[in-house]
């Protein structure tokens, strides 16, 4: 059974740093495009960022440049270092693992950017 475990969320100041990990088990991680998405209060989720099994990255427009996703096969584990964090309410971050047709997805943890 395919898991995803996020952790790392938590309150960060306008302009500032924070880094979440999403490690999977119970299958082979090299197989996967693993991706970051987020869902605020009252809206859709949406993609942030996306990183192929040959490493491969798409970043959502409004998080260009200021977000890093990156994955370490070796720990099973995919990054998204955020930067620059603008101000937002409370939002969750979920990791998701696709090798279509299948695919699994982690409750992420919350991020709030608010000074």
């Amino acid at each position: 059974q395919v898991q995803l475990a996020a952790s790392g969320g938590g309150l960060v100041q306008p302009g500032g740093s924070l880094r979440l990990s999403c490690r999977l088990s119970g299958s082979i991680f090299t197989i996967y495009a693993m991706g970051w998405y987020r869902q605020a209060p009252g809206k859709q989720r949406e993609l942030v960022a996306r990183i192929t099994s040959a490493g491969t990255t798409n970043y959502a427009d409004s998080v260009k440049g200021r977000f890093t996703i990156s994955r370490e096969n070796a720990k099973n584990t995919v990054y998204l270092q955020m930067n620059d964090l603008k101000p937002e309410a409370p939002t969750v971050y979920c990791c998701h693992a696709d090798r279509s047709p299948a695919d699994h997805w982690g409750q992420g943890p919350q991020l709030t950017v608010s000074s």
